[in-house]
């Protein structure tokens, strides 16, 4: 009998999958090639070139054909591995020299169990209760948090998610995540609201309606900025907006104007002159409330405040989508009537003063934890370094916004890295890229590995820990 092939034991995550030959492990990054593990992906090199694709450089000594890497070549941890267990060197540390200075650049790939996105979906739509659960192919794997202006929040992920609940809800989280850092489609679900599918880059789409624009402002500021444009067109103009509805006569953009009273009653709370809370409870109607008729927020007119038989009334949503146009008949009730070409137009400035409708992802996690062992050998002095400004964090080669505070705690904007940068690993937790870089000088005071230091050359002679292929990703401008 024939001995079946051995298995190896992969160490890249605490998993510690036994890879057959030719199989790859639970994540798909490392693989059992010829009796030896080896990443699947390329570690990927970011170069300003403007030419669009980009060329494969293979990464280990045995395959190189010895083509020189472009001087302005930038090792992202794409690809790159993870050092776990961490008491091992970053997967790869490359010196380099910017300008005069002799620089240092340590790669990673983290692995995040404590991670989560924050998502910005714009839209007046009502997604659902501020704390509703988000869920995913059916499992709690977030909440709506707080809306901001002319957007609705999400807030994803996070240690209790991903590790504290069934296999289930760790599991479909971890997928949620992994697909929306990757800037791909995701389907979800409010507790009562609405089911919104959600990409980083587009549009989102909420109960199968694509969303086009998001709201110009609150119906107070779209009063002050359009009310000169209405003057002499029309005499009364309300603004329908779930957050602050406005009334262009008792607004205080409408007095510099010399705007007449008109004697209109709205009914909500008003807060300043020509400002009204709560007109209607939030919905997917005008201004993202719940009304498919806007003279439902309309009390009795005044005859002695300036309501009068033949009154003109614009009444409009805060993106243009909504709007309708009445005269008061004898008895002081607004009439139906046809839009003139003249207020079209302020309709239509409205909507051009709108942004488009799109969703922003942005990955948070935490740099903490042991992987900063793979940095230093006295990890808070990286922490104090980022934190100070003398080591620059990046992932994937983006920008990054680094938390005041303690530990390494950032967030980065997902559609700012290359295609297919965050992995993930079956515990379950994400994978995404990490790049520290720094003087050298003060790589070497913080205890970094000095053994480990190689250019970049050396990098793709040597191969790293788990040989793999390296791939130039260009990237405009710098």
């Amino acid at each position: 009998m024939t001995d079946a092939p051995e298995k190896l034991r992969c160490d890249a995550c605490p998993v510690m999958c036994y890879i057959a030959p030719g199989q790859t492990g639970a994540c798909d990054r490392y693989a059992n090639e010829a009796g030896r593990i080896v990443r699947t992906d390329p570690v990927v090199l970011l170069t300003r070139a403007q030419e669009q694709g980009g060329r494969i450089v293979p990464f280990a000594a045995r395959d190189w054909d010895g083509s020189p890497v472009p001087a302005d070549a930038f090792v992202t941890g794409i690809g790159a591995g993870t050092t776990y267990p961490d008491y091992k060197p970053a997967p790869f540390i490359v010196s380099s020299r910017i300008g005069d200075a002799d620089m240092v650049t340590v790669v990673t790939e983290a692995i995040f169990s404590y991670c989560g996105v924050k998502v910005k979906i714009d839209t007046d739509r009502f997604l659902g209760p501020e704390g509703a659960v988000v869920r995913a192919g059916g499992e709690a794997i977030g909440h709506v948090t707080t809306a901001e202006y002319g957007s609705q929040m999400l807030s994803l992920g996070g240690v209790h998610h991903l590790t504290g609940g069934s296999k289930a809800e760790g599991r479909l989280t971890c997928a949620a995540l992994l697909a929306l850092c990757n800037a791909e489609a995701v389907e979800l679900t409010i507790d009562g609201g609405s089911a919104v599918t959600v990409q980083a880059g587009r549009p989102p789409i909420v109960d199968g309606v694509p969303e086009r624009r998001m709201r110009v402002g609150c119906g107070s500021a779209t009063i002050g900025m359009f009310a000169s444009q209405w003057k002499g067109l029309v005499d009364e103009v309300v603004v329908v907006d779930d957050h602050i509805t406005g009334v262009v006569s008792e607004h205080q953009a409408g007095k510099v104007i010399d705007w007449e009273p008109t004697g209109i009653k709205i009914r909500g709370h008003r807060s300043t002159p020509g400002r009204y809370f709560k007109v209607s409870e939030p919905g997917l109607g005008w201004g993202g409330t719940r009304l498919t008729d806007p003279l439902e927020i309309l009390g009795d007119w005044n005859a002695k405040k300036g309501a009068r038989p033949g009154l003109r009334l614009l009444m409009v949503s805060t993106t243009g989508e909504q709007f309708g146009y009445y005269v008061l008949d004898e008895a002081l009730v607004p009439q139906p009537a046809a839009l003139p070409d003249v207020l079209k137009k302020t309709v239509e400035l409205i909507d051009e003063n709108c942004e488009p409708s799109l969703c922003t992802v942005l990955f948070m996690g935490g740099a903490g934890g042991s992987l900063r062992a793979g940095v230093t050998q006295n990890p808070v002095r990286l922490t104090r370094s980022v934190q100070g400004g003398f080591t620059r964090l990046t992932s994937g080669g983006a920008e990054v916004f680094v938390w005041p505070g303690g530990g390494i705690t950032f967030m980065v904007d997902v559609t700012r890295l290359p295609p297919g940068a965050f992995g993930y690993v079956p515990t379950p937790a994400l994978v995404a890229p990490l790049e520290f870089t720094l003087r050298r000088e003060d790589y070497l005071a913080m205890g970094g590995h000095a053994e480990a230091i190689t250019d970049l050359d050396g990098m793709i002679r040597q191969g790293g820990e788990y040989p793999t292929a390296a791939k130039l990703w260009p990237r405009e401008g710098g």
